[in-house]
């Protein structure tokens, strides 16, 4: 039974010997290791509140991502618009000048026509006119193949001329 119940010196001894161990480890290993505790607990508030601020700054760039991206899509937008506008009025600026293009080619052509209408009815006059001149030579010169007749022609024409 000695080894279930302890001696008064062993617990003696045994108290003193805790004592100076914890009399040595307060001295020399509780501050540092209180300091270390402390030291980690600052460190691991530190981080917590630089989580707390990366996560605030995440959700504020977050908000800043997706202002911008509604900024990117309206610019698109406006760019496409700009782009539409811009095509139509190219379109219509062509057709516009296509038209007058065209009234111009038509009016030239116009002009062109009247010309060459007015050219050919003079050269129908000239034609009818050397024709007719040459008829009527013909003409005269079968009817007036006497003097007498002449004479009587230039009379007439004498005094058709005065009368008129």
């Amino acid at each position: 039974m000695e080894l279930i119940t302890p001696d008064f010196g062993t617990i003696f001894w045994s108290t003193i010997a805790f004592l100076i161990i914890l009399l040595i480890l307060k001295k020399f290993a509780w501050k540092p290791i209180l300091n270390y505790l402390k030291e980690r607990e600052y460190s691991i508030e530190n981080a917590m509140q630089a989580a707390e601020q990366a996560r605030k700054e995440m959700s504020r760039l977050q908000v800043n991502n997706e202002k911008i991206i509604a900024e990117a899509k309206t610019e698109r937008d406006n760019i496409l618009k700009e782009a539409r506008e811009l095509k139509e009025s190219v379109l219509e600026e062509a057709r516009e000048q296509a038209i007058d293009e065209s009234h111009k080619l038509i009016d030239q052509a116009r002009i062109s026509i009247q010309n060459e209408k007015i050219n050919a009815m003079k050269e129908i006059k000239n034609q009818v006119t050397v024709l007719s001149i040459e008829i009527a030579g013909r003409i005269l010169q079968k009817k007036l193949s006497s003097d007498k007749e002449q004479l009587e022609l230039i009379e007439k024409s004498l005094r058709d001329i005065k009368l008129n």
